[in-house]
Parts: C-alpha cells; structure tokens; sequence
C-alpha cells in the first residue's frame, strides 16, 4: 500500500483531486479505526478522521517525501484525537452527563448468554480504564495494542523519544492490569 503513496503525494500536491481522493481511500479506515479507540466513539472518530485530513490536505506542501505518508497522516491524526478527548473532558466538567464511549464488544463468534455478560462486563471495564488513561496513554496504548504499531512508529507518530513512548504504553498497561485484575480473579 505504501509503496504507491509517494507518487499520490506528488500528484496530490500538484493539484490532483483524484489523488489525494485515492489517498484518502487508502488510509482513511486504519485511521478511523484508531480514533475510534482512542476517542472511544464513532461520531467523535469521524470528526477527528474529517479534520486530520483537511489538516493532511493543507499541509502536503510541508511532508517531508523521505517519511511514510500514513505515519504522518497517523500523526496528525493522533494530535487530532487527542485534542479532542481534551475537550470532551473539558466540555464534561462544564456540563456533567454520563458519558460511556462505545467500543466494539469483545465477544467470539457465537457466545453464549454467560459470556456475552461477562465480555460486556470486560468490555465496560476496559472502557472505563481508557477513558482515564490520558490521552496520550490512550492514544499510545490504541496504536501498540489495537493498531499494531511498533515503538519506533507511535514514538515517531506522537513525537516522542523511545523510551518515552515505551514508558507511556508501559504505564498505560499498569493501569489496565491494575483496574482489570478482579475481574481476572473473578475468573479464575
């Protein structure tokens, strides 16, 4: 996939609609994906999706052509989605309503009743430690564990050095083991 970006970059900052349209197409549901764990919720997602790439639009003038297009754009679309969890949280202090962002469910292909309760209890768990995380945990955490980026991409994406990013995605870890370890107990 990537091995194409560079030339659609060219063309796209030439004027080419159609490419940058096919750019678009190409990235745009890793990055909605993404954001939807990060954010955790498809509306909030398609907002930080739709500014990341106007933002990427404007901006093509000034990607540097030796980086990969979609660690830019993941980039960009990370400050992006962490933006807007800051103001969801400011908005949220303003304005108290309960507030659950919407994962997709951990569940097998066919549950039954008992496991599908426990993986909605998992799941509303899981949700709650990341919206506490901070969003640049969250957003490091979303990238190493849901993404499969590796350390040298979510340090580049986030702009960290990398043992700040692995400290980030370590301590984002602690908190999940943390939060999550009655419900493995339970289990147990």
């Amino acid at each position: 996939m990537e091995e194409r970006d560079p030339e659609l970059v060219e063309r796209a900052r030439d004027g080419d609609a159609l490419a940058f349209k096919e750019l678009v197409e190409r990235h745009g549901e890793t990055v909605f994906r993404a954001a939807v764990r990060v954010t955790g919720n498809r509306e909030a997602a398609e907002d930080v999706v739709q500014e990341a790439f106007l933002k990427a639009y404007r901006q093509l003038h000034r990607f540097d052509r030796r980086a990969r297009f979609g660690t830019w754009l993941y980039r960009i679309a990370m400050n992006c989605a962490i933006d807007q969890i800051r103001k969801e949280k400011r908005r949220a202090k303003s304005a108290p309503v309960a507030h659950v962002p919407s994962l997709e469910p951990i569940a097998s292909a066919s549950p039954g009743p008992e496991r599908l309760a426990r993986s909605a209890e998992i799941g509303a768990a899981v949700r709650e430690v990341l919206d506490e995380l901070s969003p640049r945990e969250r957003a490091a955490f979303v990238l190493r564990h849901y993404q499969g980026c590796s350390i040298a991409e979510i340090a580049e994406i986030l702009g960290l050095r990398t043992n700040a990013c692995k400290s980030t995605i370590f301590r984002a870890v602690q908190k999940l083991r943390v939060a999550l370890r009655p419900l493995v107990e339970e289990t147990s």
